[in-house]
């Protein structure tokens, strides 16, 4: 792998350059780099030093809502395809609903364990930031998803997973769909302490617990 290249991205995230990060992953590709690895070692590493920055301060909100649009923009028009191309179950995998909670705006870290859990043969369904909490019980019902994954990385936001977890009983579908909770805020002890399934704290993580939560290792 090219360092130089997975440098590039990495710059181009911290610029915010949108287009620059799509003409960096596309020379990775043409240098014969998985969209994967481009995934991992360049867009995940550049978003985590975006994120450093903001919780010492140097960055704000705005810098998070940049840095991850130029993220998911090449996620979705350059990796995704190459993706597919390249042979992954995509939407033939098991189905997972992904959602920022209720008050959440962030969607960094969601954006990429959505595409980390594309690249590793799952159908995605991504229903976007600050989803109302019945939204998001209707869409696990609506497309039997068999795993709901809720991120959240504002300590006021978090009990909205649990008031999602009580809907989903309510709904009697529970016992349906496995529970995924992460986020800067959420620990593994928050997630026992409200029913979840499981805790996840990044994105290879939540690949990991998903495949073992659906018996797939």
């Amino acid at each position: 792998m090219s360092t130089q290249l997975m440098s590039d991205i990495i710059a181009a995230i911290n610029e915010f350059d949108a287009e620059k990060v799509k003409s960096a992953s596309v020379k990775a590709l043409e240098a014969n780099i998985s969209p994967v690895e481009i995934i991992q070692q360049g867009i995940a590493a550049g978003l985590l030093e975006i994120g450093k920055k903001y919780e010492t301060g140097e960055l704000f909100v705005t810098h998070l809502v940049a840095a991850a649009e130029a993220a998911k923009s090449t996620i979705s028009e350059v990796l995704e395809p190459e993706i597919r191309k390249a042979g992954s179950e995509g939407v033939g995998g098991p189905r997972v609903v992904l959602a920022t909670v209720k008050g959440d705006i962030h969607d960094i870290g969601k954006n990429i364990v959505g595409a980390m859990l594309f690249s590793a043969g799952f159908d995605v369904v991504d229903i976007g930031k600050d989803v109302e909490n019945d939204f998001v019980v209707s869409k696990v019902k609506e497309l039997d998803a068999k795993i709901l994954g809720l991120s959240a990385l504002l300590s006021t936001t978090i009990p909205e997973m649990r008031k999602i977890i009580e809907l989903l009983i309510e709904a009697k579908i529970r016992d349906k769909v496995k529970v995924i909770v992460g986020g800067a805020p959420v620990t593994e002890q928050y997630a026992q302490e409200i029913g979840a399934d499981a805790y996840a704290e990044n994105a290879a993580e939540a690949v990991a617990v998903s495949r073992k939560l659906l018996g797939m290792d």
